[in-house]
């Protein structure tokens, strides 16, 4: 493992959550960052994020701590930050079905068993606790509220974490399509282009979402893929009591700093068909459904109009816990590879910085290493 001192060069591949955390907490350290986006920053997979902070159901033990210790540091951004739109600590909301699937009671013993602020509230008690529901849309076993939950608006958040990483002179590629890792005498030495220009480094870190296991497989590195597509939903904006995040067995529904809403479900996520070219389409009924279903649940039945819809890959590894740090096969290659990016964002490139800078890994991180898969 190598110490980089103040100066070493670390490119990074992928401008979401995890690359502008990274580039921030590396250039914070002294490194001489460049990070290459595909495209614009924040422009995949975290802007159709419904970027819910939490660390609610079932998880073990290392992945919970590590999502409480990411929502402390988005608290510490918030005491940093007081009154921004785009952070809020409002809690969350979270029913089940009422079928044989329901697991609420399940759930809050569990949570409750990890020391995780939950209360179990029944329908009539919803009002009283947080607005904006309809009572009648939750199920007789109740609702879980968890009032440390909140929301993050990813792009409002990289567009200013990126700013303070220009001021300490990082350096931002941005629209240069697809890069890759350049391997020298088995090390990563830098990266290629799309173009062919080739950027020499000390350490490379691949933040690309779903490219991830297809750009590691290229140095011989197996990644289990589980990756499915999203679609994000964004009314336009309405006058809503709800300052929760809602998780109801057919929507998800968080605000945002406009004063919509955004949406999204698992149900209308597999509607969405992969098209040849590699865009996407899904049918109108589908969108006209979850704006529905969301109106249900809130008080009133506001009529919600669509605003916008967002959709494409949605990183997640294929046993759905994050893959982070260092490829043993690769001296200098890291990666960064999770569906929980918003909850994640500012811990793992905390975590990650100081990992390439220092080259000793961080025990945190060690349930979540890439040499858990072999091959």
């Amino acid at each position: 493992m190598t110490e980089l001192s103040k100066g070493s060069k670390v490119v990074i591949i992928g401008g979401g959550i995890f690359g502008a955390s990274s580039a921030l907490h590396l250039a914070r350290l002294g490194a001489e960052v460049t990070l290459v986006t595909e495209g614009k920053p924040g422009d995949g997979a975290s802007s159709r994020s419904l970027s819910w902070l939490n660390s609610s159901r079932m998880r073990s033990n290392e992945y919970h701590r590590l999502r409480m210790l990411g929502i402390d540091r988005y608290r510490t951004l918030s005491a940093q930050r007081p009154g921004v739109n785009w952070l809020r600590f409002d809690g969350g909301l979270t029913w089940d079905a009422d079928d044989e699937s329901n697991k609420i009671a399940k759930v809050f013993d569990h949570e409750r068993s990890m020391g995780y602020d939950a209360v179990l509230l029944a329908a009539d008690e919803v009002a009283g606790v947080t607005p904006g529901v309809d009572a009648s849309a939750i199920c007789k076993p109740g609702a879980i509220f968890n009032a440390g939950e909140g929301w993050v608006d990813l792009p409002s958040l990289i567009t200013v974490l990126l700013a303070e990483f220009a001021r300490l002179g990082g350096k931002v590629i941005s629209d240069c399509g697809p890069a890759s890792v350049a391997v020298t005498a088995g090390r990563a030495s830098g990266i290629i282009m799309a173009d062919g220009h080739r950027i020499a480094a000390d350490a490379v870190l691949v933040a690309t979402g779903a490219a991830v296991p297809k750009m590691a497989a290229a140095v011989g590195k197996r990644i289990p893929d589980g990756t499915l597509i999203s679609l994000l939903v964004k009314t336009k904006p309405i006058d809503v009591p709800l300052r929760a995040v809602l998780n109801a067995p057919r929507v998800a529904i968080r605000p945002t700093p406009s004063g919509a809403l955004v949406l999204d479900s698992a149900w209308s996520e597999r509607a969405v068909s992969a098209l040849p070219d590699g865009s996407y389409d899904v049918k109108n009924w589908v969108i006209e459904e979850l704006l529905e279903e969301a109106s249900a649940v809130l008080v009133g039945h506001p009529a919600l109009e669509l605003d916008d819809i967002a959709m494409g890959a949605k990183p997640i590894p294929e046993d759905g816990v994050p893959v982070l740090g260092r490829l043993d096969e690769v001296p200098g290659y890291y990666l960064a590879f999770s569906h929980s990016g918003a909850t994640l964002g500012l811990i793992v490139g905390e975590l990650l910085a100081g990992e390439i800078m220092t080259g000793a890994p961080h025990p945190l991180l060690a349930k979540f290493r890439p040499g858990r898969f072999v091959g």
